[in-house]
């Protein structure tokens, strides 16, 4: 779904999925996407501030102004950034498509890349693109102020989700307060 809709580049994946070994020795898939940290390290080491974060607390990159230092990608403890080496192919969708941070989309070169959170589609409502492609309904999005929660069919209060469910957070102990959960 991410891939689709933001003709991501080949060899780069804005949401990884690891399939990963449980405890009691299952297996499980853990999907990684940009972290959305309340504390992010990239939009501190930024020294041209093309990395941001919104009102809404969206981590968002300025290609217009990135100047491809990949100060951002060192500083990121997830590894959710890419770089663009060489000239993007672009396919005829995003060739026209009107760029902005929200939707950084035709892609440029020697600039860094990242999940923005579909900022271009949850402004407007809509789930993120990862969310309404999942076909098991597993990733939801949430707004803790709000204290809700959806998967495109479920409404759910969001404390009670990640309470009930021990939800945890990677590498919590490294201060970046990540906004991603995840239910075991």
């Amino acid at each position: 779904g991410c891939n689709a809709e933001h003709f991501v580049l080949k060899g780069q994946e804005w949401i990884r999925v690891f399939e990963v070994e449980g405890a009691a020795g299952h297996n499980y898939f853990l999907p990684r996407p940009c972290m959305q940290c309340e504390n992010p390290p990239c939009v501190n080491v930024c020294p041209v501030g093309a990395t941001y974060k919104t009102e809404e607390g969206v981590v968002l990159i300025n290609h217009e102004t990135c100047i491809g230092c990949r100060m951002c990608m060192a500083a990121c403890p997830y590894g959710v950034r890419s770089f663009n080496w060489d000239k993007p192919e672009n396919p005829p969708g995003a060739t026209f498509a009107s760029y902005s941070p929200e939707y950084p989309v035709p892609h440029r070169q020697g600039t860094v890349e990242k999940c923005m959170l579909c900022a271009h589609r949850t402004k407007d409502g809509k789930l993120p693109a990862c969310a309404e492609a999942c076909p098991m309904k597993a990733i939801y999005l949430g707004d803790l102020s709000e204290d809700i929660a959806t998967n495109g069919k479920d409404v759910v209060k969001l404390s009670a989700l990640l309470a009930e469910n021990s939800a945890f957070r990677l590498k919590e102990e490294l201060g970046t307060r990540p906004r991603v959960w995840y239910i075991p």
